[in-house]
């Protein structure tokens, strides 16, 4: 197993107009960040000091042209571009997407080639990232295509996980997409997570209705009747412990959630209002599903805040320590499947 310090983390740059940069630097400012990782900054180190100065800041930085040239230890900046670039704090441009897609890329790239072994997507702009080159709703659905897997969001504050069936799509798409197939992939991906990068056995998975107060016997809709609840039993049917569908209202105010591994929401602001009020700002975005990880804070660029040296880097901290963690997971997860005898030990 690799030692703490030889995890190398990768990280994209994100909008260059937002506090991403702000955040990647604060957390790194502290050094013992480099006793649990070594980070490799896909950008330009010009920029990357800079930005630094701007904030004053005081980490020390070491640029590198190729990946084989990361130093453990060390805050590494990948040159991937070598012109320079008009930073406009709090402004949306074409050109702030155009860079931050480029790190994005480059970085993907290294992870899916093993020079990385994680990494931690500092926040873009949905609008300003689409060209010609480049035509994704956002990163999960780039990773989704690139590295092997089935993506899902699940969002992650300790042992509060919130996933979705279906993310990001118009709120009066979400009913003909949740169909059988997609509600026992998701939920398998789901299941099969909390296994391998949670460390939990036999998870306990609770599902969220579509409809106010679960369609009230077919009055308010009969998705959760048709679609939902027969195919949550034939899931449970075969082993796994999945349960709902939950009228969605009272599910998190009455505590409910506490009582599962996780909770899958139908869409997106029917999982994501309810956590980001409960992970208070230390929330993190894991993309489960896929082959190789990928982490996130749990909030967008904040133009409103940029350069001014307020922005709050808790979420992008938690977004690298769980990468880490999930690495650590999978690599004894990995061992327990080579030798099923070590689960007998730990268990006596």
């Amino acid at each position: 197993m690799k030692k703490a310090e030889n995890i190398i983390v990768g990280i994209s740059i994100g909008d260059l107009n937002g506090i991403g940069s702000e955040i990647i630097l604060k957390t790194f400012e502290d050094s013992r960040m480099l006793e649990l990782c070594t980070p490799v900054i896909f950008a330009n180190v010009k920029i990357v000091s800079f930005i630094k100065k701007h904030f004053e800041l005081t980490a020390q930085l070491h640029g590198i042209d190729k990946l084989e040239q990361i130093v453990i230890g060390k805050i590494n900046i990948l040159n991937v571009w070598r012109e320079g670039v008009d930073i406009s704090f709090g402004n949306n441009n074409e050109n702030a997407g155009k860079y931050a897609i480029k790190s994005f890329v480059a970085a993907t790239k290294a992870l899916k080639e093993g020079f990385i072994d994680a990494l931690v997507t500092a926040p873009i702009n949905k609008s300003n990232i689409q060209s010609e080159e480049f035509k994704f709703p956002g990163h999960t659905d780039y990773l989704d295509k690139e590295l092997d897997g089935n993506a899902l969001m699940l969002m992650v504050q300790d042992t509060l996980r919130v996933g979705l069936i279906t993310d990001h799509i118009p709120v009066n798409e979400v009913a003909k997409h949740l169909t059988e197939d997609l509600i026992t992939k998701k939920i398998g991906v789901i299941h099969k997570t909390l296994s391998q990068d949670f460390s939990i056995n036999k998870p306990k998975i609770a599902v969220l209705a579509l409809n106010p107060h679960a369609g009230d016997n077919g009055v308010i809709g009969n998705e959760d009747d048709k679609i939902l609840k027969p195919t949550i039993k034939k899931i449970f049917e075969s082993g796994k412990l999945v349960f709902g569908p939950f009228p969605a209202d009272g599910f998190f105010g009455s505590g409910q959630y506490e009582k599962y591994d996780a909770v899958i929401a139908t869409y997106h602001d029917q999982g994501l209002i309810p956590f980001k009020t409960l992970s208070f700002g230390n929330g993190v975005n894991y993309t489960a599903g896929l082959n190789k990880i990928r982490t996130s804070p749990d909030h967008g660029t904040a133009y409103e805040i940029a350069g001014k040296g307020i922005a709050d880097n808790n979420s992008f901290r938690e977004a690298v320590y769980l990468a880490i963690d999930i690495y650590n997971s999978r690599l004894e997860h990995a061992e327990i499947s080579k030798n099923p005898l070590k689960t007998k030990e730990k268990q006596l």
